[in-house]
């Protein structure tokens, strides 16, 4: 088995349906990760011995998902040199998901967390894709090739509402 290059973590199994697209993009693009549950608030040693293990077994980044308070992008970027995407979701708990968001986002100077739009594990799984084809050519013609098929599928959209509004 390949080793793990992406560390999807999240705070609880109500996450796994938005982390799932972080799953999916990854599957496609044939980058190998692993996935777990580690709430920074019921498991804060595992998040401790995740987050400080994440370079020796391997991972080149982690995306953390969180609703809520969010704690658990931030707290682990304090505890890893590894880069960090974190997923806001908007948790039945949560205000809209702003303070998740803002949870992530508002992180202080020395402990970035790269953040991305409420409930959207896909383009953290995407961005990820991109940290790691940055250094490995096959990831980045992968990327490229995908993201071409984001291309051709607006020009086939273009040309399929142009049709429609002629006709």
């Amino acid at each position: 088995m390949t080793k793990p290059l992406v560390g999807i973590i999240m705070g609880s199994t109500s996450d796994l349906p938005i982390m799932q697209d972080a799953v999916d993009v990854l599957n496609e693009l044939k980058i190998p990760y692993e996935v777990d549950i580690v709430s920074a608030h019921r498991t804060p040693e595992k998040m401790f011995d995740y987050a400080k293990g994440a370079v020796a077994k391997g991972l080149k980044v982690i995306i953390a998902g969180a609703g809520g308070a969010a704690h658990l992008p931030g707290m682990t970027a304090s505890l890893t040199p590894l880069p960090v995407i974190g997923v806001p979701v908007k948790s039945s708990n949560s205000i809209d998901g702003w303070d998740s968001v803002l949870s992530i986002l508002q992180m202080p100077n020395g402990v970035p967390v790269a953040t991305v739009a409420l409930n959207a594990a896909k383009n953290a799984g995407i961005l990820a894709a991109q940290i790691i084809g940055s250094s490995n050519p096959e990831v980045l013609n992968r990327i490229s090739t995908y993201k071409e098929s984001l291309k051709e599928k607006v020009i086939k959209g273009s040309a399929s509402v142009r049709k429609r509004v002629i006709d």
